[in-house]
């Protein structure tokens, strides 16, 4: 059985939930390869608890932890209204092919209603295909204000 969840950052089991599905989502090619670092797996739930922007859906299959979503809440100038980004989707590799990233978008979409919300927005790799069909199927396009100009582009500058 499947069940979808609003995180609470405060429950060890939620906690536990999104720091195993993160490192495996990071472990994973289209996460960078590499699990996270201690720092990261020891702070990342009292740093995420620190901000009021963030929310986290989790899906388990079984009890099991099966999939998670984190996202932050950003600000659209051009409608002056919120909107939802979400930062990491994943789902454990063993959980694949059960619809659970479409349970995962469902209910980021009601917290983002919820918020009263404009848009969702999301980052996609351009060769993950399996991810790019998902976002298409649930209403995801390419971001663009005049097709002569072209869509928009991700870019990054560490610090």
């Amino acid at each position: 059985m499947t069940q979808i969840v609003n995180a609470d950052l405060s429950n060890a089991r939620h906690a536990s939930a999104i720091v195993e599905l993160l490192n495996g989502y990071a472990m994973d090619a289209m996460g960078g390869g590499q699990q996270l670092a201690d720092f990261v797996k020891s702070n990342l739930i009292a740093a995420l608890s620190k901000r009021n922007d963030v929310h986290v859906v989790l899906a388990f299959v079984d009890d099991a932890p099966a999939g998670v979503a984190i996202c932050i809440e950003g600000f659209s100038t051009f409608a002056c209204q919120p909107l939802l980004n979400i930062h990491d989707l994943a789902v454990a590799e063993k959980f694949r092919g059960q619809g659970i990233s479409k349970k995962l978008i469902a209910q980021v979409e009601q917290v983002a209603l919820g918020l009263g919300c404009c848009k969702i927005t999301l980052e996609v790799l351009e060769g993950n295909q399996r991810a790019k069909a998902l976002y298409k199927s649930t209403g995801f396009a390419g971001y663009e204000l005049d097709p002569a100009m072209g869509k928009a582009m991700l870019l990054q500058k560490k610090l």
